[in-house]
């Protein structure tokens, strides 16, 4: 008697995959489509679209506010990837090599979880807490008046000079939970008898973590950077909360830049050629990131 072999269903179960495509393909793809198309005509959102070819590709290149921009997303990406990546796995490392043998897992779940709270609460509320705390009259200067620092005080967002920089500063707090989370699941899976065999042979922390966690941890790092390097160049509701922009142009980046050409001048044409050269950068940086990552696996 011929026993019939049991294969695994799968006839039928790309019917449940059509919700997701169905809403990716109208929300995604047809807006970048219609975006990427909107870039070569001269539009102000009402009428018929006026074919204008490369003009508005043109007219970036002579355009100083998207220079600035760019200037200002060079910083944001080191605000939002590059000092989170590093600070999250130094921290990650000291919580879990360090402060969990010492104190125990309850207090790295606790330092762990007041760390990511600020990726938890919305961008809105975390934006418009600090723009009260870094107001001219706001708590940061409260403090400093009432400690006898008031010469410190400073108006934290309108300077043109400091507003960038406090504005990484809050960026960093905002992200660092994020890698931090991350890297702590990565080194759960690093066996632990590479860090015994590094005791015994009297190796100190920072040696273990330059030897054995951060190459270790090689493929969350890559994760890590991509995806907070991506949200770093589409970056825009911080912006908008923070500064809007200002003062001047000094926090003024792409993605705002596009959000002022579409809705408040009314130049859908030039907004939607921002828009889409920041797509293209984000496709180019991750496509060679991964890459990279491929390569290095």
């Amino acid at each position: 008697m011929k026993t019939r072999s049991r294969r695994p269903r799968t006839r039928g179960y790309a019917v449940f995959l059509l919700p997701g495509l169905l809403l990716s393909l109208l929300f995604l793809a047809v807006p970048l489509v219609m975006t990427f198309a909107y870039s070569f005509t001269q539009w102000q959102g009402i009428g018929s679209p006026v074919f204008t070819g490369l003009d508005n590709y043109t007219r970036l290149f002579d355009d100083a506010d998207f220079w600035a921009s760019f200037r200002n997303i060079g910083f944001v990406i080191a605000g939002m990837a590059v000092a989170p990546t590093l600070l999250g796995l130094f921290l990650s490392a000291l919580l879990f090599d360090y402060v969990g043998k010492k104190h125990g897992d309850r207090v790295v779940t606790v330092l762990r979880s007041g760390l990511y709270l600020p990726q938890v609460i919305p961008v809105a509320v975390t934006g418009l807490m600090w723009g009260w705390i870094l107001a001219p009259d706001g708590a940061a200067n409260s403090i400093l008046d009432k400690i006898g620092l008031k010469s410190l005080s400073e108006n934290w967002l309108g300077d043109p000079d400091l507003a960038l920089w406090v504005v990484l500063a809050v960026l960093v707090w905002m992200q660092l939970g994020y890698p931090l989370v991350l890297f702590i699941s990565g080194l759960q899976r690093i066996d632990p008898e590479l860090y015994e065999a590094a005791d015994l042979d009297g190796a100190a922390w920072w040696t273990r973590f330059t030897r054995i966690t951060v190459p270790l941890l090689r493929p969350e790092i890559y994760v890590v950077l991509v995806t907070t390097t991506i949200a770093g160049l589409k970056v825009f509701a911080q912006i908008y909360v923070l500064t809007g922009g200002g003062p001047g142009n000094s926090t003024l980046v792409p993605s705002y830049f596009a959000y002022q050409n579409f809705f408040e001048r009314a130049d859908v044409g030039y907004g939607s050629a921002i828009s889409s050269t920041i797509t293209l950068l984000v496709l180019v940086l991750a496509a060679t990131f991964l890459t990279r990552q491929t390569r290095e696996d």
